[in-house]
This record gives C-alpha cells, structure tokens and sequence, in this order.
C-alpha cells in the first residue's frame, strides 16, 4: 500500500495495491507496522465501528477532546462518500484547514486521522457503509463537534438539496464559538501524546514532516 500526507498535518492517505482477477479482488487494508513506519504514529485499534447511511447524508464534524483524544483509521466499505477533515488543534500550522477526499468501495482507499483533527462526511450512494478503526474506546461525553456549515471553515459539501442530517449537527457550535468555549484540543497537547505513544512502544520515531503544499485556511 501507499500512504501519503496530505496538506493537513497529521493527515495520511492510504492507497491499497489491489489484486484483481477472475475470482475477484483481493487487497491489504491496514498494516499497522507499515503504518508506524510511513507515519510516525502508533495506532492500535481499541474499537471498531459501522455507520450505515442513506444517499445525501451528512454526519459531522466530530472529534474527542484530550484527554482521551482519539485516532481513526477510515474507509468506505460499501458506496462512496466525500470524506472532510478539519485540522482543530489549537497552534496547529494547520489549524483551520481542511481535505477533501472521495472515498469508495472499489478503490479500498482509506485515511489515517490522529488525534487531534475532526471529521465529517457527505454520502454519495445510497446505502454506504463506512468502517471506522479507533484508538480508544467510546466514552460518552468527550465529543466535540463543529457546524459543517461554518462559513469561516466554507467546507465545499456537493449538494444538490437539502442533506440529511442529525440535530445535533446541524446546531451544533462555529469554529469561532468552540474557541472561545475552550473545547478544542491543543497542538502542543497531540504533539506530546504522539511522542508518549512512540515512547511506549520504543520507538522514538519524530512524524512525518508536512508537505510544501499550502493548505486552504479560513480567513
């Protein structure tokens, strides 16, 4: 598989090699040493999740405060969806900045999310699964969540109509209103769980560098 870094720090990428032929396909989705390796960042899933949605629907944007914080490890096992993550760690040279990505069953893409950064998706099908891969288990009461709509964030949703979309989501804080309630996570913060989780493993590794690309930033 590849794995790449995207524009948001923190944010890899992850392209399967898929083998293809009369009986079908067959690909690798997740290797947690080549992970480490390619990242930087230890993650071993601790909960696995499903969401099931019709076409049209938007959840999100979700993160965990720190403590506990959370990492996940996304793809789309059925359908396709856009998937949306927000850089919101406080001091972040990313912070404010997001990537776009069509995820899909065919290709068996996925995205490595650390903790820290937020995420959101739109379906594109009816009837799309997506898998989620978390570091730590759920705990009620650590969810942050950020108005998909924010115009400081102007996330491109593609849609045509009304979404589907949960109340809570759909009310649910600006980007500006989360920072003066203090319930973002700080980058200083993710920075130190990162290292403490290399160092409890033995593996000093620092992360990746970030890419020259310029993010898009809210203004």
């Amino acid at each position: 598989m590849d794995i790449q870094e995207t524009a948001v720090r923190d944010l890899f990428l992850v392209r399967p090699h898929l083998r293809d032929d009369s009986r079908g396909l067959f690909f690798e989705s997740f290797k947690e040493g080549l992970l480490a390796g390619a990242t930087g960042h230890v993650f071993v899933p601790r909960q696995v999740n499903y969401s099931v949605s019709r076409r049209n629907t938007l959840r999100g944007i979700h993160g965990v405060v720190h403590p506990p914080s959370q990492a996940k490890y996304v793809t789309c096992v059925r359908g396709a969806v856009l998937d949306v993550v927000v850089d919101l760690r406080l001091g972040s040279p990313t912070f404010g900045a997001y990537e776009t990505t069509v995820l899909d069953e065919r290709s068996g893409t996925s995205l490595y999310i650390a903790e820290g950064l937020a995420h959101g998706f739109l379906t594109l099908t009816d009837d799309a699964w997506m898998n989620y891969l978390c570091s730590t288990e759920y705990e009620p009461g650590t969810q942050f969540d950020i108005n998909p709509f924010d115009p400081e964030l102007a996330i491109p949703w593609p849609l045509t109509e009304a979404p589907v979309i949960s109340d809570k989501d759909a009310t649910a804080p600006s980007l500006a209103e989360a920072i003066a309630a203090g319930t973002l996570p700080d980058y200083d913060q993710c920075l130190r769980l990162y290292a403490a989780a290399r160092r409890a493993v033995g593996d000093e590794r620092s992360s990746t560098p970030a890419p020259a690309a310029v993010p898009r930033v809210p203004s």
